[in-house]
């Protein structure tokens, strides 16, 4: 387990709100054994879409290749609860994802795999996409020690509940990794659970 409290890198401006899960990886993708792979099919048909009307979609423009932290609108990760979802951002290069709100289990997931979701507020938002749009190299950074997220010379208030917060200062986000660490009270703790030990009335 490691803590995670300053994320930086360029960032990815993506604009809309009530981007569904299924829009960040469609549903024929989902047949996968591991998660490996799925960064290549993040957006696919967003994409595929864009491109056919001669656009470019965020994530298949060459300026953004290698960004890290993606900026989106409200109600980000909303629809199915597929792990998928930030499975396949991640696997794509995001390391931590900055909008105006998102869908609960959606952010519940990322947290499972160490991505932080932080709020700003929407004039933030649209002033931050703005920034990156503007000049595609600009360094963001998010300190969630700090709770803020800075860009050129202009720095943003975050929002996020504490608890996440404090799960990724204090290194506690890997629920998995935490029950290794401490698999000999594990172990304890089933052995006095009756019917874990052929329990006899």
């Amino acid at each position: 387990m490691s803590a995670i409290t300053k994320i930086a890198g360029r960032g990815v401006p993506l604009r809309g709100n009530d981007i569904d899960t299924d829009r960040i990886i469609p549903a024929r993708f989902l047949r996968c054994v591991t998660f490996d792979g799925l960064g290549e099919h993040a957006f696919a048909d967003d994409r595929s879409q864009l491109k056919a009307a001669g656009q470019l979609h965020p994530f298949s423009n060459p300026e953004y290749a290698g960004a890290n932290v993606l900026v989106v609108g409200s109600n980000f990760g909303c629809g199915s609860s597929r792990e998928h979802a930030p499975q396949s951002l991640q696997k794509w290069g995001v390391r931590a994802i900055i909008g105006e709100s998102f869908a609960e289990i959606f952010f519940n997931n990322n947290i499972a795999i160490g991505v932080p979701c932080v709020r700003l507020l929407a004039a933030d938002i649209a002033s931050l996409q703005g920034l990156i749009e503007d000049r595609p190299t600009l360094d963001v950074e998010i300190d969630l020690a700090a709770g803020s997220v800075s860009a050129a010379d202009f720095s943003f208030e975050i929002k996020m509940p504490e608890a996440a917060r404090q799960m990724f200062v204090r290194g506690q986000w890997d629920a998995t990794g935490q029950l290794l660490a401490n698999l000999d009270k594990v172990r304890t703790r089933a052995a006095q659970i009756p019917y874990l030990n052929k329990f006899i009335p």
